[in-house]
């Protein structure tokens, strides 16, 4: 099915990661149009549907919502989706080429699910917005997200609402800036910023979104009595980012998963060598 228009957010090739930088940098986000096709789709979706739940996942008895954490490390064949041609190039270029992978999750939102709540993942320094705008300062980017939506998305399954270039508002929605100094997972109920208004992405499946942390976005309610949404994400920090793979101090990684990643791999997955702390 092809989905409504979408084309508010700047839509870059997958190999264009020139393309992927400066729309991070300008937008906080850039849209990625045929990132898996139709087959890789199916399959996707199929592994999906046969990942159990662990502890730590976060999914509380009877919560329909599924949510899977740490699922590149469930089996090897998640590593395809951290490095791939092109995207990784661009997330080097942005977070370094010593940045690593913080998270994967694969969800599965069943009618009925969800509700519109808009927020930040992360925000490392409040500003005042026009130190960003005017250009005086530029932020680095910390952290990303790369969506893999897995299902033709329209207005009532699950989109997410984005408002390109609110990265540069210095804050999360619903905070002000003088009245709020916290830096972590913020949100409240301001959907617009500097005359933008928050839209859905409507997207086909195979499509794919990658957003830094600092803009405001957020998920929305499946209002179809009869379809899922299924999507995955994959989670980027620079090195000095921690990752967040409970159950942490019992996280232990699946020798079958690093004995087939390639070296770039297991850079992202943490391979470092010993530096500044460690």
């Amino acid at each position: 099915m092809e989905t409504q228009e979408k084309a508010f957010i700047e839509e870059v090739a997958r190999r264009d990661s020139k393309g992927i930088v400066k729309g991070l940098e300008d937008d906080g986000c850039v849209l990625i149009p045929n990132l898996v096709d139709k087959s890789k789709v199916a399959e996707m979706k199929n592994e999906i549907d046969q990942l159990i739940h662990h502890e730590h996942d976060n999914n509380a008895i009877n919560k329909t919502n599924d949510h899977f954490k740490c699922v590149f490390n469930r089996s090897p064949y998640w590593l395809q989706f951290i490095d791939m041609d092109g995207i990784i190039d661009g997330i080097e270029e942005l977070m370094g080429h010593d940045c690593h992978i913080i998270g994967m999750s694969a969800w599965r939102s069943p009618p009925g699910i969800g509700r519109k709540y808009f927020h930040i993942d992360q925000l490392m320094m409040p500003m005042d917005s026009e130190l960003l705008l005017n250009g005086h300062i530029k932020l680095p980017v910390y952290y990303s997200t790369l969506h893999f939506y897995l299902s033709d998305i329209d207005e009532d399954l699950c989109p997410t609402y984005i408002v390109p270039g609110s990265h540069k508002s210095g804050r999360a929605p619903g905070h002000e800036l003088e009245k709020n100094s916290e830096t972590g997972f913020l949100g409240g109920d301001e959907d617009s910023w500097n005359g933008v208004k928050a839209r859905p992405l409507l997207v086909n499946a195979g499509d794919g979104l990658l957003f830094r942390s600092e803009v405001w976005h957020g998920g929305s309610k499946n209002n179809t009595t009869d379809r899922t949404r299924y999507l995955l994400q994959v989670h980027y920090g620079r090195r000095g980012v921690a990752q967040r793979f409970p159950p942490y101090l019992e996280f232990q990684y699946n020798k079958d998963v690093l004995d087939q990643a390639t070296d770039r791999q297991l850079r992202l997955l943490g391979k470092h060598p010993i530096g500044a702390y460690g």
